[in-house]
């Protein structure tokens, strides 16, 4: 009988932590997210320091092609690479990519992203196993990664 009552209030004390505990795991997420969306929504990220914030409302550039700003590097690369695993494979896109961040180390820290982006069009155009037998370790596993997620 003791341990029953033991086993209550022990119980008891935990209820009203748990509860705060599980409300900051659904909260806290949200939070970060959302800090974390309006900070890359206020960064500068046309390159132009004449530009002093550039907004996710900021149609400016939509207008055509004499209006539009110049493209980050990361991001023509990203699409040749994609239209090049359209054209030939997945394996041939890798090793420019490869290529291209040991011609232009500042292109290292984008090697991740784009590689897993690289690995979700695998998935689109080859199916997920077809498009896991070309993963290779360039910016460590993240093509593999890309493939796992388009594939979940």
């Amino acid at each position: 009988m003791k341990h029953s009552t033991t086993q209550q209030t022990r119980r008891g004390h935990r209820g009203p932590a748990r509860q705060l505990g599980r409300t900051l795991a659904l909260v806290l997420p949200v939070v970060l997210v959302l800090s974390g969306t309006l900070a890359v929504t206020r960064v500068n990220w046309s390159g132009n320091s004449s530009d002093s914030v550039l907004t996710a409302t900021d149609v400016t550039s939509v207008g055509g092609a004499k209006n539009a700003a110049p493209r980050a590097p990361q991001d023509v690369l990203r699409d040749r690479l994609l239209t090049e695993l359209q054209e030939k494979n997945p394996g041939v896109a890798l090793t420019h990519l490869q290529q291209a961040v040991d011609e232009r180390p500042s292109l290292g820290r984008h090697c991740a992203s784009i590689a897993r982006a690289l690995g979700r069009a695998a998935v689109r155009a080859y199916g997920p196993n077809r498009a896991q037998s070309f993963a290779r370790p360039v910016c460590d596993t993240a093509f593999a990664s890309g493939v796992a997620a388009a594939h979940s």
